[in-house]
Order: C-alpha cells, then structure tokens, then sequence
C-alpha cells in the first residue's frame, strides 16, 4: 500500500508498504478513505520534536471503514464506517474512566509512565504507524473508534479525529464561562477550532493573534477581533482592547514553532531577544535540515508562552495545547505566579471530546468544514505537505485522500 513514511529530518516520502495485519484480539484494520496533514506532523520534520524511527508512517487523522476485527472488539463490525481518535487509550484503566485518556495506562508500549501514546509518533509515544496510508491497524478498537452518523460527511468527519476536539479541549480546559475575553494565539487549524469552541462556550469577546492574512480573515469570518503581530504589538493592542486589564483566558495553539516578529512595533522587542531563543532553538532541535523554503522551524520558541502570559489579567487562565517537546524548558513562571495565573495543558483527550462534537455536526450546531481549505490525494502529499509547512495562502487544513488521482 502507499503511505507517507518518515525517512529523517527533512526527507519524508510517499512509500510502497506492507499492509497492517490484526496483532491482538482488541485490535482492527481500517480501510482510510480520509487523512490529513496536522502540525504536529511538521514539528517532527522540521526537527523541533526529536525521536522520530525512520521508516514510520506519519499522521495521525483518519476516518475509514472497518475491514476485519479481533476477536475482543464486541461494539463494531466489518463494515462500519468511523472516525479515529488521534491519541491511542485502552478505555478501562483508571485515567481513561476518568476522561484523561491521553495519560491512558496501557496504550503506550514503553510503559505506563511513557506519557501519551498516538498514531505516527517519535518512538516514546509507541511507536504507532500513522494514518496517511491506505490501511491501518487501530489498537484497542473498542476505544480506538468512534461509529460516525451517515449525516456527517467523510469532510467533515476528517476534522473531528484531532483538530476538532483539540480546539474544543483547549477552550474546555481555559475554564471559560460566559462573557469571558478570550485570545487565541495562532490561526493554524487548531487554533480555528479554538476560536470556534470558545464562542460554543459563551466567550463574549474572542481576540486571535497571527501574522497570516488568509487566516487572519477566516478567523474574522469566525467572529474574532485579529491582531497581525507584524503589524502591531499584540500585547499593547490586547491592553488597549480590554481597558488595561488583560483578557480572562488566553490560549496557546502555537507550540515549539513559534516565530517572533519580524516588522512593526513588537520586532524590536523581540530582536533584543534574538539570542534568547536562538539558545532555545539550539538545545530544543540540535539538529535540523532546511531544504529549499521548507522544514525552517520556528525562530522563537517561547514567544507565544510569553504573550500569553503577559496578555492575560490577574487571576486569568492559561491553556496550552500548541506542541511542546521534553527539551523544551523555557517558560516565564515568575510572571505567571506574579499575577496568580491558573495553567492548564496538555494532549487532548481525544475519545472524551469526539462523540460530544459528532453530535454538534449531526444536528447542524457547527460545520467543521469551514476550517477544510483543500482536498488532495494522497498521492500528491509530499506536495500538499511542502505547501502546507510554508503557510501558503489560503493553506489551513488539509485533507488527503486516498485512492484519488
């Protein structure tokens, strides 16, 4: 079968694999007719998230049909069309029971307190091969699956295997209540999905920092007030917007490839932090491989923590779900528990989220598809992904598709 296989850092290609066989009685083969490209993917290509094994199919988003199943999988059949939760958790050990099925005990082979297992990871989250392929063998499947609703479209089901439920975990997790100001940092997909579960959530006012116009706009067209951080300096407009307070929530959905600005009035400041994160950029990602415009992490990696930190009021919440490595270190805890922050984060908790927002689509509360920018097939990934780490525009979220020329 075709997959996309990770090789290096810098060197992914479209590979001619053996296809996935059932290996314990709890697991099922897939038929992926959907996949996607996440950001997450590109962290580990560019180099910001090491411990990547070659030879691993990337990707983590799939929706498929169900082909053949162990002999313990009892809520499923061949046949049945799903959706795959992005993290991997068995359902019955004790932080699966209690909805942090991102810490589940058994998924990760490398031990219980390995941390979170998922599809087309380094090799201390499993490793799992991925779902950018044309079959896939989802462990625990009783768990592993979620049954989807002939209503929802393989379009829209596509973006509730990962960046759906992680926008809305974010918003969950930033304790918002009703007429709360929200910011989101970073326009990215996930962030889109965190624009759009805040306003679920009763935000009365949601504030979207990014650089990219295209996705500067759709945010706008989501109800976001957008700062271009290239333009403006987010902090000194976040202050000016909100009377000097601050906003209540402000969530991360940038991560380790943050990119400081280049132009305007916050370029400055972040010049003279230049070496800073130069220093970070090094012990995070020793090694990298730029090629031709592509793969180029982030020259910042603690920029956005930073902004989040200094936009938030007194006694605000900070919610981070952009990608942190292990080798990142870097946080300004003195600011926060100066201005007595709460901070929650982590990885989504996938199957908590997935049937709550399959619901939400079926009855027409929230078409995911507005944040589904292009459809390709799988066969053209390598390209879709080139375009996609260089943030074309118009470039949000892509879904590949396989058996499609």
């Amino acid at each position: 079968m075709k997959a996309v296989v990770f090789h290096g850092i810098g060197d992914i290609r479209l590979d001619d694999v053996p296809e996935p066989k059932i290996q314990e009685s709890t697991d099922a083969l897939v038929r992926l007719t959907s996949s996607a490209i996440c950001g997450t993917d590109l962290h580990m290509i560019r180099g910001t998230f090491t411990g990547m094994k070659p030879g691993t199919i990337l990707g983590h988003e799939g929706i498929g049909i169900i082909e053949e199943i162990g002999s313990n999988v009892r809520n499923f059949k061949v046949g049945d069309r799903v959706v795959i939760p992005s993290t991997i958790a068995c359902g019955y050990c004790s932080y699966c029971r209690s909805g942090y099925h991102a810490q589940c005990d058994n998924s990760n082979p490398n031990g219980s307190s390995a941390g979170t297992a998922f599809f087309g990871g380094p090799e201390e989250t499993g490793p799992f091969n991925g779902l950018q392929a044309e079959y896939a063998r989802i462990p625990f499947a009783n768990a592993g699956l979620v049954k989807l609703p002939n209503e929802v479209t393989d379009d829209q089901a596509i973006l509730l295997s990962d960046i759906f439920p992680t926008g809305y975990f974010g918003a969950d997790i930033a304790e918002i209540v009703p007429g709360d100001t929200v910011a989101v940092f970073g326009c990215g997909p996930v962030g889109m999905f965190a624009i759009a579960s805040a306003k679920l959530l009763g935000a009365g006012r949601i504030i979207a920092v990014d650089t990219i116009p295209s996705r500067l706009e759709m945010a706008r067209e989501l109800g976001a007030e957008v700062i271009d951080y290239n333009a403006e300096d987010p902090i000194e407009i976040i202050h000016q917007l909100t009377g000097g307070i601050g906003v209540d929530r402000a969530i991360d959905a940038v991560g380790v490839d943050a990119n400081a600005p280049h132009s305007g009035p916050a370029a400055e400041k972040a010049q003279q932090q230049a070496q800073q994160f130069q220093q970070e950029l090094q012990q995070i990602a020793p090694q990298t491989n730029p090629q031709n415009g592509n793969w180029i992490p982030g020259n910042a990696p603690s920029q956005a923590l930073e902004w989040c930190v200094q936009g938030l009021a007194k006694a605000g919440t900070l919610s981070i779900i952009g990608v942190y490595p292990p080798t990142h270190k870097f946080f300004p805890i003195g600011m926060a528990m100066n201005k007595n922050l709460t901070i929650n984060m982590g990885n989504c908790n996938h199957r908590k989220y997935i049937p709550i927002l399959i619901d939400m689509v079926r009855n027409g509360t929230v078409d995911p598809t507005k944040v589904l920018t292009q459809v390709g097939a799988l066969m053209s990934a390598i390209d879709a992904y080139k375009a996609f780490d260089q943030r074309q525009p118009g470039w949000v979220k892509v879904e590949l598709v396989p058996g499609v020329s």
